[in-house]
């Protein structure tokens, strides 16, 4: 049991990664400020489908509760141009829960575990002091990619999770609870229309769908019931491999962000979260100095996920360019695409 007088660890940024670091350090009864710029809950950019979570990863965090009651996935359908390409089995389920209820369960445990929620406060993202951990999302970058989402219901699906490729874009669609399904798309900057994509709500998901060549796919969404408060854009999202910054300790998307095809993205913020976990503890009680953690931490999160990144960047514009999904389409066809060996490179 840790003493009353450990140092205390402040966390920038209340999503994925720090909230579960938050938790997971409330339970060592490490004293624990979350930072968080806006409210919780809220919608956020996410494919909502959690893939390769491993069960270490799970009871390190205790987040067993929290997941309980998670849709358990293990297909996904592959499409081009409207038609199905591919039906891949995954090794293990996959999860399906959207980051509305995910982030508020674990935002309500932290809380009552005696962690301090500050939210609508933000904080300047430079080294600041000892114990100070950055985790407040994707790294400001110039990017032409943006990403759209929205949930929808009465939305049928051709297996739990759909995967369309399109002309410099690409959209998965996922079962989440209360029989929604979420839709979450990538895409590069376009002129669609005189209203540009500030255009509010999804009818800018819609007509990018229509422009991207996925008429289909917006044809069934303009027979659903879609949730409009659910509907969220992100810009700039880059997927640039930066080296970590000695002077501090980032973790989730604010230390890599991984392409969103693989699902893998929140697993990742979670799995950083417990790789952050023991240097955090061991410094917090005064067995290490903060030098030394942050070169630890750093060090780890470089060895955990160096080989995923860059296989999924490797393999990422394969899935955009539509010269060669044709080449994904015939070794599809042929049955020489190795979609095992790909998923275990990419998680």
């Amino acid at each position: 049991m840790i003493q009353g007088d450990s140092q205390p660890v402040e966390i920038v940024g209340g999503g994925l990664a720090g909230l579960a670091l938050g938790l997971a350090l409330r339970r060592r009864q490490v004293p624990v400020t979350v930072f968080e710029a806006h409210d919780f809950p809220r919608h956020r950019v996410c494919g909502e489908f959690i893939a390769a979570l491993d069960a270490s990863t799970i009871a390190r965090l205790d987040l067993a509760p929290i997941l309980e009651d998670a849709l358990r996935h293990r297909e996904v359908v592959w499409y081009r141009q409207g038609r199905p390409m591919q039906t891949q089995r995954l090794p293990a389920p996959a999860l399906g829960i959207s980051r509305h209820r995910l982030d508020a369960r674990l935002a309500e445990a932290f809380v009552a575990a005696g962690g301090e929620l500050r939210e609508r406060a933000r904080i300047a993202l430079d080294a600041g002091p000892e114990g100070r951990v950055f985790a407040a999302g994707r790294r400001p970058r110039s990017s032409r990619w943006f990403g759209l989402k929205v949930h929808a219901r009465r939305l049928p699906l051709g297996g739990d999770l759909e995967v369309h490729l399109a002309e410099q874009a690409y959209v998965g669609l996922s079962s989440i609870e209360d029989a929604k399904v979420n839709i979450c798309g990538l895409f590069a900057r376009r002129p669609i229309s005189p209203d540009g994509p500030g255009s509010p709500g999804s009818d800018l998901l819609l007509r990018y769908l229509e422009a991207t060549g996925l008429t289909d796919l917006a044809r069934r969404l303009r027979g659903a019931d879609v949730d409009e408060a659910s509907f969220c854009a992100v810009a700039g999202v880059s997927f640039e491999i930066a080296p970590p910054r000695p002077d501090r300790i980032c973790i989730g998307d604010c230390f890599a962000v991984t392409p969103p095809y693989t699902g893998n993205g929140m697993a990742m913020a979670l799995q950083s979260a417990a790789v952050a976990l023991d240097p955090l503890t061991a410094w917090s009680q005064g067995r290490a100095p903060w030098p030394d953690t942050v070169a630890t931490v750093n060090r780890n999160l470089h060895r955990r996920f160096r080989l995923r990144l860059a296989a999924a960047n490797l393999l990422h514009p394969y899935l955009l360019d539509p010269r060669r999904q044709r080449w994904l389409v015939l070794a599809s066809r042929t049955r020489l695409l190795p979609f095992r060996p790909l998923y275990q490179l990419t998680h």
